[in-house]
């Protein structure tokens, strides 16, 4: 049996197949699962939502994890091959108690992990490091023997989808949408499946590319946070004199927009944008972002007469903190949107729709609508791989002790006109640099700045 402590993370579980985690070593985190969704949701019998992404790894490790959710006497409903936003919103929907999903996201295709829920009556729990990972992973590597009771029930559903999609057009109001032309890179993975429904039910031109599922990832690593992997997607637009591009991630949870220039819009743009259609149907309503880019939500949010809070960084803190606030929408500065009404979890379709009912609307294209929402500037995230994340973090305090310090997650530093945000990664062995400012010129300075005097510090 195959477990590395350190592919607990603090919002889902992740290492590398066969070296870190293996089918036993699933059989067992997954039955630890199950003692922790039991003590959440209060019974011992109950019904899990099982899916799985479309990495190699993934049908062997999803029949262990069936397997050992049987074994403890689980209502096991299979979906088969799904994205993260329909896994959620399939425990969400179906009411099942909890939801275990098969996925590494967008890490490469060595890897894989899970992902896990609990339901509640005011939506989806992630299990996650203030949420119960701490004992899945106690649990996991203990010397308790398996569980073997009376054998559970299994059900396939194979609707979600097409539910989903339903669910995602009502969300977003059954707006009105011209015929665009639209080019979509889904790297070989899971949002490949949801634009395809998506566009049986809206019109448009779809030009897809690499939308055939291949964990193998053939074309490039599904990670549009690393702004390499959508080259060839900028060059597409503008090459089709497309309307707009899109990209979602490995699982489907992450969703970039490209504009017709073959820009890469600011994520914190398009929350601002959804924000704004939100507020105007739900006035005084709480909106949630993450402590990496605050400066423009802030600025559209109280200019549309809503309010605002501010999260750490990771889906499964944004989801605690909906449920913490009622908020009715969360966008997070790489690019996973909530959904108050597809139960806290992420929903990239309503945020499709709602880009395009607006462009239909206003008749503009995206990049004049993000220039027209555009209240501040941003460096883009740059990371340091650094052995000596914590002192460099401490030095960042002292320099620049004379702005506004906090110490929420990590160290961000704010003065009247410029902020930045320093922290390590949850996932991986980096510190990551954010900044940004009222003024282009002031963003470039102390961006440099900043990345100069981390430089010097890094070991």
């Amino acid at each position: 049996m195959i477990i590395d402590p350190s592919i607990f993370k603090s919002y889902d579980i992740r290492g590398i197949y066969k070296t870190q985690l293996d089918e036993e070593g699933i059989y067992r985190i997954v039955q630890a699962i199950y003692k922790v969704l039991s003590e959440k949701v209060g019974k011992e019998k109950f019904s899990v939502v099982l899916s799985r992404d479309m990495r190699i790894s993934s049908p062997s490790l999803s029949e262990i994890a069936q397997k050992a959710l049987l074994d403890c006497g689980i209502e096991v409903i299979d979906i088969g091959l799904a994205s993260t936003p329909s896994f959620y919103f399939a425990v969400f929907k179906l009411g099942a108690d909890g939801g275990i999903q098969i996925s590494a996201s967008h890490n490469p295709k060595e890897w894989n992990g899970l992902k896990m829920v609990a339901n509640s009556p005011q939506g989806l729990i992630k299990i996650g490091k203030s949420t119960g990972m701490e004992d899945v992973k106690t649990i996991s590597l203990g010397q308790t023997p398996p569980i073997k009771v009376t054998e559970g029930s299994i059900t396939h559903v194979k609707d979600i989808v097409e539910k989903e999609v339903q669910n995602s057009i009502r969300i977003a109001g059954n707006p009105k949408i011209k015929k665009f032309k639209i080019v979509a890179d889904a790297a070989n993975s899971m949002g490949a499946v949801y634009l395809d429904e998506l566009f049986k039910h809206i019109p448009g031109e779809l030009i897809r590319m690499n939308f055939n599922l291949d964990g193998t990832f053939p074309s490039h690593q599904p990670d549009p946070l690393n702004f390499d992997t959508l080259v060839d997607l900028q060059k597409k637009v503008i090459d089709e004199k497309a309307d707009i591009g899109f990209a979602p991630d490995g699982d489907g949870d992450r969703f970039f927009f490209i504009d017709e220039n073959g820009e890469i819009v600011p994520p914190s743009i398009i929350t601002s944008l959804v924000a704004r259609e939100l507020l105007k149907k739900n006035p005084g309503a709480m909106i949630l972002f993450d402590i990496r880019y605050i400066l423009n939500p802030i600025k559209i949010i109280e200019e549309n007469g809503g309010k605002y809070d501010i999260t750490k960084v990771g889906h499964a803190f944004i989801t605690e903190k909906m449920h913490e606030t009622g908020a009715i929408f969360a966008g997070e500065s790489s690019s996973h949107f909530f959904y108050k009404e597809a139960g806290n979890g992420e929903a990239p379709i309503p945020v499709i729709l709602t880009v395009l009912a607006v462009m239909t609307r206003e008749n503009k294209k995206l990049s004049e609508l993000t220039e027209e929402l555009r209240r501040s500037y941003e460096s883009g995230e740059f990371n340091f791989k650094v052995s000596n994340a914590k002192e460099i973090l401490e030095q960042l305090k002292v320099k620049y002790s004379d702005g506004d310090v906090s110490e929420f997650d990590g160290v961000a530093v704010t003065y009247p006109d410029w902020r930045f945000s320093a922290r390590t990664s949850n996932t991986e062995p980096l510190l990551r640099l954010n900044v940004e400012s009222l003024q282009k010129d002031i963003t470039q300075r102390r961006f440099n700045e900043l990345k100069d005097y981390i430089n010097i510090l890094a070991k």
